[in-house]
């Protein structure tokens, strides 16, 4: 009994241990559970979701760019893409082919995609999609995306693409966007920290990403660009995307919206007045300086730009005869031929040389030194006063002003009109132009200033060069009477730090006389645009001055046997016709300059076109208060549907 005792307390005391230790081990089981899913919870979780969970680069929405009234001039699009991301695909010329079985790929381009993916992998880049196709058609974009699925590394999806709606009307004031080149990232890169443009470069190496490249899309780079965010991603087990959590945590900062000062209708209808000619046009609204048209004809398309040009295409445009690529509001420099004459007129004045009442008697020509300078008109106008010397644009009384003033004072005069500076204005291509002088001769040319080259700068020839904008400068700071004068051309947004101010001081009695001349020229017998007079309005006219520029010298030869004339002679030989006008001439509220490219005749060609672009501008009130200047009708960039 004692024996049968002494094993069931055995037996018990083993129980009891047993159950001991089971209980440590299940409390330890219980206790490391407790640790995982409660206080642990967190850590654990998010190691879980990296498993399946990835954060992909997100760029920003760019900004839009509006007109003064908030037309949309550069916005966005949604348009089908194919992209292939190189870490996800072991042969890239196999994967091409299966895309190219389903949408047109060239062999010359399946052999770039090929080299780039594999260009990707080596540079540690594979997690960056390169592009296949965009643009999709909707067969196409459908087409992909059901067979996707079955092919490695292939991504297909609606991606937002900048969008110009206006085309070429605004082609050489916004420029346009395009993948940025190594020469982008050094020039966008400048003053940064190595890991910042590291960042940089990884946030341009997204197929969405683009830079400005011209005009007002270079200029604003960073304030149109905005700030990259995350994407969370849920991806399978092959590294595939199966959905996408939205984190307001994570999203990029759009760009901000920038206005410009142009007004789109006036910007189109002077494109529509020129017609097939080429040229350009500027207006300026005359008490605020603001830029209300800036036309340079034949342009591009800056659509053609943005997901890349071909070779073939660009070729096209760059030996185009009409160069449509050529900026020429801002950066076309021409002779400004008779234009010019108010300037000479002001610097004679200003320096003392002549008074508005002395006369000059013109026959036809005029002789200095053994050489003689021709009028335009051949018999000559007789007896000229400065008023009927700007109104008849007499060459002979400009030469004799012209010699009596000086080329040091007439110089002077010009860059208070704003010749000789390059007026930027957020633009690229912006030229200066050349106010020659005495100095600029001995130092450029190595020569001295003869005194028969003032009588060439006396009617706009020789030397000198302008630009259609700075034209029109001259002509807003003689419809203001001589005020100070700032042009611009951004509304809202990063302005122009280069450009100056136009606030050299102009006695107004001087520029009163100026005005008087320009509006001889359009609403006085005899005057060279007296047809272009009448706006048409049932009142107001426009004042102005035309003017004719030689693009050849006319030998002796051909003068003496008559010069030819029109359509006579080949487009390249003929003359450039101008014409710059204030309006209304009582009252001047918009002032403009045109020069059509081998016209011929600023009267007969310009002046009308100035005329029509000037009635278009009142009877629309282009300069009426514009949008950014009323808070409510800002947008920030970003919100709304992409256009």
């Amino acid at each position: 009994m004692s024996r049968n005792r002494s094993i069931e307390d055995d037996f018990t005391r083993r129980m009891i241990i047993a159950a001991g230790a089971g209980g440590v081990v299940w409390a330890g089981l219980v206790a490391r559970l407790f640790q995982l899913q409660v206080l642990e919870r967190e850590k654990y979780q998010a190691a879980a979701e990296d498993n399946h969970i990835k954060l992909a680069l997100a760029p920003p929405q760019r900004g839009r760019i509006l007109d003064r009234f908030g037309k949309p001039l550069a916005s966005h699009r949604r348009a089908g893409r194919v992209s292939i991301v190189p870490e996800q695909t072991r042969d890239p010329a196999h994967t091409l082919a299966q895309v190219a079985a389903l949408i047109d790929l060239s062999d010359e381009r399946i052999e770039r995609l090929a080299g780039e993916i594999t260009a990707s992998r080596r540079r540690n880049a594979g997690f960056v999609p390169v592009v296949v196709a965009n643009e999709l058609t909707y067969e196409d974009f459908a087409r992909m995306n059901v067979h996707a699925a079955e092919i490695p590394g292939v991504q297909v999806e609606m991606a937002l693409t900048r969008s110009y709606p206006r085309g070429r009307d605004f082609a050489h004031v916004l420029g346009y966007v395009a993948r940025a080149s190594q020469d982008d990232l050094e020039r966008l890169s400048v003053g940064m920290e190595a890991d910042e443009a590291k960042r940089l470069e990884k946030l341009f190496r997204h197929p969405d990403m683009r830079t400005g490249r011209q005009g007002m899309e270079r200029f604003a780079e960073e304030y149109l660009r905005g700030k990259p965010g995350f994407r969370k991603l849920v991806t399978n087990a092959h590294g595939r995307v199966i959905e996408e959590i939205p984190d307001d945590r994570f999203a990029p900062v759009p760009g901000k919206d920038l206005y410009i000062t142009i007004d789109s209708d006036l910007q189109r209808a002077v494109i529509e007045r020129f017609g097939e000619e080429s040229g350009a046009a500027v207006m300026i609204q005359v008490d605020t300086g603001d830029v209300l048209a800036m036309v340079s004809t034949p342009a591009f398309d800056p659509n053609d730009f943005v997901n890349g040009i071909s070779g073939t295409a660009y070729a096209e445009l760059r030996d185009n005869p009409r160069s449509p690529l050529y900026p020429r509001a801002h950066g076309g420099v021409y002779p400004p031929g008779s234009t010019f004459k108010m300037v000479v007129a002001t610097a004679a004045l200003e320096s003392g040389a002549v008074k508005p009442t002395d006369r000059v008697n013109c026959n036809g020509y005029y002789h200095f030194g053994n050489r003689t300078w021709h009028c335009w008109k051949k018999g000559g106008h007789g007896s000229m006063d400065m008023h009927n010397g700007i109104k008849h644009s007499c060459d002979v009384y400009f030469y004799d002003i012209a010699r009596r003033t000086g080329v040091e004072a007439i110089a002077a005069a010009a860059r208070k009109f704003g010749f000789g500076e390059a007026w930027t204005l957020g633009m690229t291509g912006a030229r200066g132009g050349l106010v020659p002088d005495p100095e600029w001769k001995q130092r450029v040319m190595g020569e001295p200033w003869y005194e028969g080259e003032t009588l060439n700068f006396g009617i706009g020839q020789g030397q000198l060069g302008v630009t259609p904008l700075q034209l029109s400068l001259m002509t807003a700071r003689i419809a203001a009477e001589g005020r100070s004068l700032k042009p611009h051309l951004v509304g809202l947004g990063p302005q122009s730090e280069e450009d100056g101010i136009l606030d050299q001081p102009l006695d107004k009695d001087i520029i009163d006389i100026m005005r008087s001349g320009m509006y001889g020229v359009t609403s006085e017998g005899g005057g060279t645009a007296y047809r272009s007079g009448d706006l048409g309005l049932g009142g107001p006219r426009m004042a102005g001055k035309s003017g004719t520029a030689q693009v050849r010298r006319i030998s002796k030869a051909e003068r003496d046997k008559g010069i030819r004339k029109g359509l006579n002679i080949e487009r390249e030989l003929r003359d450039h016709a101008l014409f710059v006008a204030f309006a209304p001439a009582d009252n001047p509220k918009y002032a403009c300059a045109v020069v059509v490219e081998h016209g011929e005749s600023g009267s007969g060609a310009a002046a009308p076109m100035a005329r029509d672009i000037l009635r278009f501008a009142i009877e629309n009130d282009s300069g009426r208060k514009p949008a950014y200047g009323q808070t409510a009708s800002v947008t920030p960039a970003g919100q709304g549907e992409p256009t």
